[in-house]
């Protein structure tokens, strides 16, 4: 099997991340690493990989495999048309895009030139996201009727000291942390069509949102509830029960997700599954089990995904479209929580 070549831009947090990754992998080797910053030419030459102040001028300099596109929200458009027009798949950050018409404008380009397109939403690629689906829609809950999602944590004073933006409309947690949420949501419950949602400033007094009650409906009828908040001296959130990232501490009896349907429930990630033996009633005891998973690094699985989406091998598991619809839904839960009206999503 060849060893593709793929390049990273964007040598921040994120961009460092995946180059770690890249590192590790049997499938492809780091081609170069595109940032201007000087700090990225010192990284490069560690990294015994080329170095390049832009994307344009890599393209230039030839083709390598796929790109990740790891730079700040306004430069993904521009810099996914780049990689779409000259006929290299991207694997792009979330969000995708920072506006509907850029992302709508690139899914377009992508499609017509046939240019594989991904959305960074790695939660997705987590063997326990990867069982629940597949737990839910095989039929073991019976119909999916509701879902109920937490993401309640406290952020410090000093990441809003360090990122005074985040104290601003584009910067609290709708935006920050809801859209991982919902790429999950869909992936259990299927299409969102509907939402509702009502935003506080009540204790931090910021402009923007520090907590919000999020109502969903699904286009299997479904209706889902959510609770975030970054001011909740709380547990119930992916990144404490996951254990995906050690740098925070981790809480093995809390859960983030509850999917319900008609013979049965899920627990996330606890994967406590509860269903009944026998007569439905709830006067009669539900059977328990925890389902077993190998756990996986979700970035390492994430590249898999992209190496073999790039081969003709795979489609991928979240496309630029399912970017596009995420933050589509996003857009509508920050309208309905404007105008305390319920938005529907066509």
């Amino acid at each position: 099997m060849t060893t593709l070549n793929i390049a990273v831009v964007g040598a921040g947090w994120m961009g460092r991340r995946h180059i770690g990754i890249i590192a590790r992998s049997s499938d492809c080797r780091l081609a170069a690493i595109v940032d201007p910053a000087a700090s990225s030419s010192a990284m490069a030459r560690q990294a015994k990989t080329s170095h390049f102040l832009s994307l344009a001028d890599l393209l230039a300099q030839g083709r390598p495999d796929g790109v990740i596109l790891a730079t700040p929200n306004q430069l993904h458009v521009e810099q996914g048309l780049a990689c779409v027009e000259a006929a290299v798949p991207a694997l792009i950050e979330k969000p995708l895009a920072d506006s509907i018409e850029a992302a709508e404008r690139l899914c377009e380009a992508a499609e017509r030139a046939k240019v594989s397109l991904l959305t960074g939403h790695h939660r997705q690629h987590n063997p326990l996201m990867t069982r629940a689906v597949e737990i839910v829609q095989g039929g073991r809950l019976g119909r999916v009727v509701a879902v109920v999602g937490t993401a309640m944590f406290y952020k410090p004073d000093s990441y809003y000291e360090e990122g005074p933006w985040r104290r601003q409309p584009g910067g609290g947690p709708i935006l920050i942390n809801l859209i991982h949420e919902i790429g999950n949501l869909r992936a259990l419950c299927g299409e969102i069509t509907a939402v509702q949602a009502i935003a506080s400033q009540a204790v931090r007094g910021f402009p923007v949102e520090d907590t919000a009650a999020i109502n969903l409906q699904f286009a299997n009828g479904a209706l889902g509830a959510f609770l975030l908040s970054d001011t909740t001296a709380a547990a119930r959130s992916w990144e404490q029960t996951m254990r995906e990232d050690p740098s925070y501490p981790s809480y093995p009896d809390e859960d983030c997700y509850l999917v319900a349907g008609t013979h049965g429930s899920l627990s996330i990630p606890t994967m406590r599954l509860r269903t009944f033996p026998g007569e439905r009633s709830w006067w009669n005891p539900l059977d328990g089990e925890v389902v077993a998973v190998d756990r996986a690094d979700p970035w390492e699985r994430q590249l898999e995904n992209f190496c073999a989406v790039i081969r003709g091998e795979a489609q991928p598991v979240v496309s630029g479209r399912d970017g596009l619809r995420n933050l589509r839904i996003i857009e509508a839960i920050k309208a309905a929580a404007s105008s305390g009206t319920r938005i529907s999503l066509s």
